[in-house]
């Protein structure tokens, strides 16, 4: 059934037509009649609208026509895929459900039916033996549930008589736990489809499902429904609640015979409000019958003449005034009270936008610390440990170490800390070689271009090189133009004398251009070096060593050149490396790469490790952990609902253990005042005892030393005894009072034995579910996960979020500083984020100026101190755990960002402290162990002879980057990456003689 707006298309009634040979437009996909042409295309026209839904696939956006045609083709894919032996029994199930939510129904109905089978499905069937077969179901037996010795219900089973395919003479008789159904045939998906098929509900809360008229009759299923299920009885009943509740509200008052008002509860008083003239006398002719008196008004009516007696008063009411009186009296003077002042404004509702919430100047953000030394705008101390980065390196430093650490295992690399990244970056040369840093290279390399042994080709789109360089290069070159043969002298004519002139002018463009264009001046000579080089060839080969990756990094940034995008940085390393005024050769390249500025470094790097993200390796890589983590979610959901039914049979036992324990409370402890006295007695006895031995203990030691060996060998004994004696009685006294105490039922022992039970299966799954969120974390790959953005929009980073372990690979050489960067980095917005929220427009720096009293970046400068970072390209870092604190502090919960941040920080809180802790015990340990070695090699340098003094001074100094080694390739390719594979041992032996 077609859907428009989630409910079912309702077709129009065919009109009645006395006239057979009226003329009439029919729709033949929904037998719609119309008399008037108007109405037809006005109905078309709502049917070509593509606005309707179809039932059974759930697809939008579609025609009337289109949706029809797709439920009819769905409908017949559903019949033809659902188990024909299935249908009734679902149908049954379904009938009369008021479940309101069809995803429900769906789940309720798959799990009933997911392992329960009927005669004529087609099944598979596992025999003793543990052969497979595939058979049809021919006859079921249900058995029910046995009550065992202890109370206890088993579960109830089904045995299924089943023949078996290919032996017509064999039948096999299973239980459930050895017959399957296909998994493709009974899906979630096919069942809603089919549900939507065949079944319907109409659109008011609480309305059956009700399975269509010529389906039920096909399957035999009754279709009236119960009178409690039925719409006037459900509407007769919401209205009869409401009568019962109108009914027990109380009454406010109720008014007597003669009108008076008496109050019955606490009810609200009536206005006393003047009423106007008609409305009294109307009222004075309902309580009295007498005829009205006129009675002439004076400004001093009860002082200026005596009327008389008054009248009787009608009636028995006391209160009731006399006619004339109550027509003599002057109104009431009304007053009008002043309007109340305007309520205030309701307090916001936090959260908020972080910048709307009041300035505070009373807490500074913590100060940030700088790695470079072209530190921001404004900042003083920036705290740098290395002078020699600059800013515009960090972002890129943290990206390469960041992807080296995350894809490791891809590019075999043992993990690192990033402080021996950065000291690796700094220190490596000719003179002190770094094992680190020429791994991490020859690492990456591998990743572009495929050994030998499979196929060595590149792994991924390089830009091509112009084959025709030197080609274009000769024909550059000026050659010496002939001497223009001269021309017949003719008749000089008007024409020709303009073309001679043209074309002198043209000849003199052409030359002042050629004056203008400067020469070409020439950055490196990468060309000349590779004329001989291909660097494909020995990448694919893996000569690395003697300057081998150094020549490939070049050859490769050669190519990359001509890529418009990576021009500018790729010509700038080739300067450096291959600069113009050298002979190129290899022995320049080694040394340029060893004197290599840091930061050119760091752009080298971050350009190759950008190209091995468009492999098929690291591609295949996020997609494996895709599926990974998909599987983690599952079982994660699976765990949670096995610990959320734990914990509901948990407090199902709670309430019997709480029934149960006033029978099985132990007494209470004795408090008679003879127990007390007997205790104390006891003990009074006791001290009375050790004292005696004591005193003569101490006497003894005054007497010769045969008497005090004698003395204090019988001192033992006694105490000995006192002790054996005070232990029996505190046994008895054990054995009593566990005598006194009721034995306990064998129920309530086992209550507690399965409250026990479930608490450790609860404890079992919060375990195993913490432990696949740890699993998730670190499969999570795919991007950078920031912990969140503050009030200014910087971003905050802390690299061991996701994608990593907390303390980096366990089996890496490094695994004892136990931390991968321990730091919180802070990157500054971006520009559209600026432009939008801080450097805003002056009329709306103004219109914020107005309200608090500061413009944005103002503000800005006063909370976050004299560090700040003002753009993407500027980074800062905290990395000592009070900083952590202090940040937490300066946060603002009723901010959007900010709650989201400072959630972000609680949770990893522990974790990040654990880390900066662990750095700092690391690079203080570090330290200490090189000033340690510093000292014996001075004292060995004192006695070695004069002769070596020159040599004494270059030695290198050691450093925690050379401590790292790279595990993980000699484990797994039995070497490093910048050696050769070993040789292959023989595989015959050579005999010995003899």
């Amino acid at each position: 059934m077609v859907l428009f707006k989630r409910k079912p298309v309702q077709f129009l009634q065919a009109p009645q037509i006395d006239d057979e040979s009226a003329e009439v437009w029919h729709i033949p996909h929904t037998g719609e009649v119309f008399l008037a042409y108007e109405d037809y295309l006005a109905r078309i026209d709502f049917y070509n609208q593509p606005r309707f839904i179809c039932q059974i696939t759930g697809h939008s956006g579609l025609t009337f026509f289109e949706a029809l045609k797709s439920e009819l083709a769905g409908a017949q894919e559903v019949d033809q895929a659902f188990p024909e032996a299935l249908k009734g029994p679902v149908l049954r199930r379904v009938q009369f459900q008021t479940i309101s939510r069809i995803d429900t129904l769906v789940d309720m109905i798959y799990d009933e039916f997911k392992t329960d089978y009927y005669p004529g499905e087609s099944v598979t069937i596992q025999l003793m033996t543990g052969e497979r077969l595939t058979g049809i179901v021919r006859d079921k037996a249900r058995l029910g549930s046995k009550v065992l010795p202890d109370g206890t219900l088993t579960q109830p089973y089904s045995r299924y008589s089943t023949s078996i395919d290919g032996r017509p003479d064999e039948e096999a008789v299973v239980d459930s736990e050895h017959i399957f159904r296909d998994r493709k045939i009974f899906t979630k998906s096919v069942l809603r489809s089919f549900i939507k098929k065949t079944v319907t509900r109409e659109a008011w809360n609480g309305a059956p499902w009700l399975v269509k008229h010529d389906v039920a009759a096909q399957y035999h299923i009754d279709t009236r429904v119960p009178p409690h299920l039925r719409y006037d009885n459900k509407l007769l009943e919401r209205k009869q609640q409401q009568a019962q509740k109108r009914a027990l509200q109380p009454m406010n008052g109720l008014h007597d015979v003669n009108g008076a008002f008496h109050n019955v509860g606490p009810a609200r008083l009536p206005e006393l409000k003047p009423a106007p003239k008609n409305h009294k006398i109307h009222r004075v002719h309902q309580h009295d019958d007498h005829p009205v008196v006129q009675v002439r008004r004076s400004p001093n009516m009860f002082l200026d003449q005596d009327h008389g007696p008054l009248p009787s008063v009608p009636g028995d009411n006391p209160f009731h005034f006399p006619v004339p009186f109550r027509q003599s009296v002057p109104a009431p003077v009304a007053f009008t009270q002043p309007e109340p002042p305007p309520p205030p404004p309701p307090p916001p509702k936090y959260p908020i936008e972080d910048l709307q919430l009041p300035p505070r100047d009373d807490y500074v953000r913590p100060p940030l610390k700088f790695l470079c030394y072209d530190t921001p705008e404004g900042v003083v101390d920036s705290g740098a440990p290395d002078e020699k980065i600059q800013m515009k390196s960090v972002g890129p430093l943290l990206e390469t170490w960041d992807t080296l650490n995350v894809y490791c295992e891809i590019f075999k690399l043992d993990s690192f800390t990033f402080d021996d990244f950065i000291q690796a970056l700094g220190v490596a040369n000719a003179d002190t070689p770094c094992q680190l840093f020429t791994e991490i290279h020859c690492a990456v390399l591998k990743q572009i271009v495929s050994a030998e042994a499979d196929g060595g080709k590149p792994l991924l789109n390089l830009p091509k090189l112009d084959d025709d360089e030197e080609d274009e290069d000769e024909s550059a070159l000026p050659t010496p133009e002939p001497e223009p043969e001269p021309k017949p002298t003719g008749r000089a004519t008007r024409s020709s004398l303009a073309k001679l002139e043209a074309e002198r002018l043209r000849a003199e463009a052409e030359a002042a251009e050629r004056e203008k264009t400067p020469e070409i001046t020439i950055k490196h000579r990468a060309p000349e070096l590779l004329v001989d080089f291909d660097w494909i060839e020995e990448l694919k080969k893996r000569n690395f060593q003697d300057g081998g990756w150094e020549m490939i990094m070049v050859g490769l940034l050669h190519q990359l050149s001509k890529n418009p995008r990576q021009t500018a940085v790729c010509e700038e390393l080739l300067a450096a490396l291959v600069p113009p005024d050298e002979e190129p050769s290899l022995e320049l390249i080694r040394d340029q790469y060893s004197n290599l500025d840091v930061n050119l470094r760091i752009s080298a790097l971050q350009v190759i490790c950008m190209l091995t993200m468009e492999t098929k390796a690291v591609r295949g890589y996020m997609e494996d952990c895709a599926e990974v983590m998909t599987r983690y979610r599952k079982e994660k959901i699976d765990l949670q609902r096995e610990r959320r039914q734990a914990m509901e049979d948990l407090k199902v036992l709670n309430d019997q253990r709480k029934m149960l324990l006033p029978e099985n409370m132990p007494p209470s402890p004795p408090t008679n005042s003879t127990e007390v006295s007997k205790i104390n007695g006891d003990v009074k006895a006791t001290k009375s005892c050790d004292s005696p031995d004591d005193r003569s203990e101490e006497g003894n030691e005054s007497d010769d030393d045969g008497r005090a060996r004698r003395s204090l060998r019988r001192g033992g004994d006694r105490a000995v005894e006192r002790q054996r004696k005070r232990e029996e009685k505190e046994r008895k006294k054990e054995a009593e009072l566990a005598a006194k105490v009721p034995k306990q039922s064998k129920q309530f022992l086992k209550v507690l034995k399965e409250i026990q039970k479930k608490e450790d299966q609860i404890k079992d799954c919060e375990d195993k579910i913490s432990v696949i969120d740890n699993d998730l974390r670190e499969a999570d790959c795919g991007r950078t996960r920031i912990l969140g953005k503050d009030r200014f929009w910087n971003r905050y980073y802390w690299f061991e979020r996701n994608g990593m372990p907390y303390g980096g690979l366990p089996n890496s050489s490094t695994a004892h500083a136990d931390y991968a960067n321990g730091c919180i980095w802070v990157q500054g917005p971006d520009d559209m984020e600026r432009e939008g929220y801080i450097d805003l427009p002056p009329q709306y720096q103004d219109e914020y100026k107005a309200k608090f009293k500061m413009t944005v970046p103002q503000r800005k400068k006063m909370e976050e101190g004299r560090t700040s970072v003002f753009n993407a390209r500027q980074w800062g870092y905290y990395s000592e755990p009070s900083q952590v604190d202090s940040l937490l502090n300066w946060l603002d919960p009723r901010g959007f960002n900010e709650l989201k941040l400072r959630k972000e920080l609680l949770l990893y809180k522990d974790k990040i402290i654990t880390n900066m802790e662990n750095r700092a015990r690391y690079l203080v340990s570090q330290d200490e162990a090189s000033n340690e070695k510093e000292p014996g090699k001075k004292e060995e340098a004192k006695r070695m002879s004069t002769r070596t003094k020159t040599q004494a001074g270059q030695e290198p100094t050691h450093f925690r980057c050379f401590d790292w080694t790279n595990t993980m390739a000699i484990d797994e390719l039995g070497h490093l990456h910048n050696q050769p594979p070993p040789p292959k041992p023989r595989k015959g032996g050579r005999k010995g003689r003899g």
